[in-house]
This record gives structure tokens, sequence and C-alpha cells, in this order.
């Protein structure tokens, strides 16, 4: 192996929309589970994901949507701030950099970017590329979204580990011929990787 990428969310940092969701509850009449269904179940994450929508244009839908009474500055504070480390992913990070390309592959958008490249820069430092989704158009499990890492990685697909949170994208990674690694917490990393010939 001579390339690891890993999942942003869930893998090198937890998340929970829940917490922007409480955050915002005091300034609309709607509950949480309506407020999550009407941007997390359609077309809106999706299509900010894909940097289709701007910043700008996604949080006037969804301060509409959610009928707010905060201003945009704290609707986008509140959707930023849901991230927390994974201690078993990010320490394990730096034992790999100089052995291994590291690329970070991630769905994700603008408003969540901006936050965790700060929050994370010391762990992500380590990466050599990140592939966000909202910077290429792409989201996972779409085969031109794997099909960008593989350029990142600068290796022949075989010889590249993708790590994730959900099958699917494991799926999709090892259509195009990378190895991959469904990532749960506590649940053996190291000896995954060490089956496909990582060096931990």
């Amino acid at each position: 192996m001579k390339t690891i990428i890993f999942d942003f969310g869930n893998v090198v940092s937890f998340f929970d929309h829940q917490r922007a969701l409480e955050k915002l509850r005091p300034f609309t009449p709607l509950s949480t589970e309506e407020m999550y269904a009407s941007v997390y179940l359609g077309p809106l994450e999706d299509q900010i994901e894909r940097g289709q929508l701007t910043p700008a244009v996604f949080l006037r839908q969804v301060q509409v949507l959610w009928q707010l009474r905060c201003d945009v500055e704290f609707l986008a504070y509140a959707i930023g701030d849901i991230f927390w480390a994974n201690p078993e992913v990010c320490e394990l990070i730096p034992k790999l950099k100089g052995r291994y390309r590291l690329v970070l592959g991630s769905n994700t958008n603008a408003i969540h970017a901006r936050r965790y490249l700060r929050q994370f820069a010391n762990v992500l430092q380590h990466f050599d590329a990140l592939v966000l989704s909202h910077d290429i158009g792409w989201r996972k499990p779409d085969a031109e979204f794997f099909q960008h890492c593989q350029r990142e990685a600068r290796t022949k697909a075989s010889d590249c580990v993708f790590v994730d949170d959900l099958a699917a994208n494991i799926e999709g990674a090892r259509a195009i011929g990378f190895q991959g690694i469904v990532y749960r917490p506590n649940d053996g990393l190291v000896e995954k990787f060490r089956a496909l010939g990582v060096e931990v």
C-alpha cells in the first residue's frame, strides 16, 4: 500500500447535526425532527455538498425553511459547530505520515469545511491532499469522486486504502479498485490496516 485515504466525518472526527439543531431550537416553531428532515433528508444537503449552492444561498434557504428568528451569522456558526475529535484515528495519522501518502476524502460543504479545517489543523497538516466534495462537484459514492482521490493518491488504485464509515462508500471505492475498510470505532482499525499490508 502506498496511499491511505480517510473520510472525515465519523472517521477523523465525529459529528452530530443535533448539536446545531439544539442551538437553533429556541429560534423556531419547528421541532428538531422537522428541522432535520427538511434539510438533511432533502435536496439541500446534496446541493451544497456538490458546490451547487453557495453558503450564502444555502443559509438563506435554511433560514426560511426553519422560520428562524436568529441572524444568518448565528445560523452559520451553529451549523458549523458539530465536530469533535476521534482520538483513535487522530493519534494514528501522524504515525502513518512519511511512510504513506495521506489523502482526505470527504462529502462536505464550505460551511463545515471552513470550521473543521481550523478546528483540526494540527491533524490535517499531516495530509498531502484534501478532496472535498463541494470543491470538486462530486460526492461519494460517485465514481468520479474516487477517481479524483486516485489522482491525488498518485499511484494505482490497488495501492490505495480507503477508510470510511459507510459501507456504500467503501463499495464505491472498491468498484474502482481501491482496498477498503468500513470504519467502526474501537473495532480493530490497526489490525485491519496490517491485514492489508499497511505498517502501523
